[in-house]
């Protein structure tokens, strides 16, 4: 399910040289799909909204701020929420291989007022492919995992969301009314979408996965 985002401005300008591509810029996110290379530190740089990480490799990170050390395992096609930075700190991948990572920054705080519960919300229709991460004020992120030729059914989503392919992808979106999409994705392919009812049915002999954030402003 491919589209296109866009980075922060508070992300280090050298992170972008090196290579990070904006993929979409809205009202609503901005996304970022970077691959910091191991063993090369960044300069120091803030965060000042809060973002959905999505971790395509594993591998191990270490962030310094305020002379403080944190490492962290990151695990492949992991999700984390990371709260808005105050302070300027620095990152690096530890082990040995590069790691590409989506930061998807939620631009607006939150609406109480909105509403994404309906009968037919995925998590509630179908448990069996989806799978919650987290919920928050501005998000709800779920997983969906398809079997082979694996079917999701008709659900409904009320509000704008993200899917960001974690596998390839090859299936077909039949909305209520009948319409049938064929959707092809590849993994790190990050898609923005706005309220639907549809179902989706995986055309492929292997497994497929996708995160989901839905968006509550």
């Amino acid at each position: 399910m491919p589209s296109p985002l866009r980075c922060s401005v508070f992300v280090l300008a050298s992170v972008l040289a090196a290579g990070a591509q904006t993929l979409i810029d809205n009202d609503q996110v901005r996304v970022l799909k970077a691959t910091d290379q191991p063993h090369s530190r960044n300069k120091p740089h803030e965060h000042k909204v809060n973002r959905v990480m999505i971790y395509l490799q594993s591998g191990r990170q270490e962030i310094v701020s305020n002379g403080k050390s944190t490492v962290t395992e990151l695990k492949a096609n992991e999700v984390k929420w990371s709260p808005a930075t105050t302070a300027p700190h620095t990152s690096e991948i530890l082990s040995d291989a590069p790691v590409t990572m989506l930061e998807i920054e939620i631009k607006k705080p939150g609406d109480p007022a909105k509403k994404l519960a309906t009968p037919l919300e995925p998590l509630k229709v179908d448990p069996k492919h989806t799978h919650l991460e987290f919920e928050n004020p501005q998000v709800r992120v779920y997983r969906v995992r398809l079997d082979p030729k694996g079917k999701l059914a008709m659900h409904e989503h009320l509000g704008n969301k993200l899917a960001i392919d974690l596998s390839e992808v090859d299936e077909n979106v039949t909305t209520a009314d009948g319409k049938t999409d064929h959707v092809i994705g590849h993994p790190g392919d990050v898609s923005f979408g706005g309220p639907v009812k549809h179902r989706e049915e995986n055309l492929s002999d292997k497994p497929t996965e996708v995160i989901v954030v839905e968006l509550k402003n």
